[in-house]
């Protein structure tokens, strides 16, 4: 078996600080940003954060009280059409990136459909 598709892989100090969170940025239809206007706002903040850019918008990975203070500063460029989500691993962790494990991530047809669904909330 691969050394990157083993259930307990390496991991750094970082994964294993129960203050470190990651979340999922989405950015619903009829959106006025981009996803990458997303990720440029979120390295202007200068926090230390992990910021990947993703097909939905993109994903972020630090310390809670930093994630949050980001969202809160990203939200703000289009409060109806961004959301968030939170995911249970970092960026790159080789138990969930697609780039190990050779084929779309587990949980990705649950992101797909939730996607559908964003334009529903906006309206609320």
């Amino acid at each position: 078996m691969s050394p990157n598709l083993t259930m307990s892989p390496d991991l750094g100090k970082e994964d294993w600080d129960p203050d470190v969170i990651t979340r999922m940025i989405f950015i619903g239809p009829g959106a006025h940003v981009s996803e990458q206007e997303i990720v440029s706002e979120f390295h202007m903040l200068g926090l230390p954060l992990t910021i990947k850019n993703t097909c939905y918008g993109s994903m972020i990975s630090g310390k809670s009280e930093d994630v949050y203070k980001a969202i809160e500063e990203i939200r703000k460029l289009d409060p109806n059409h961004i959301f968030t989500k939170e995911r249970g691993f970092a960026p790159g962790d080789p138990r969930r990136c697609r780039g190990h494990r050779f084929g779309p991530r587990e949980g990705f047809h649950q992101m797909e459909k939730e996607y559908r669904i964003l334009g529903l909330f906006q309206k609320l």
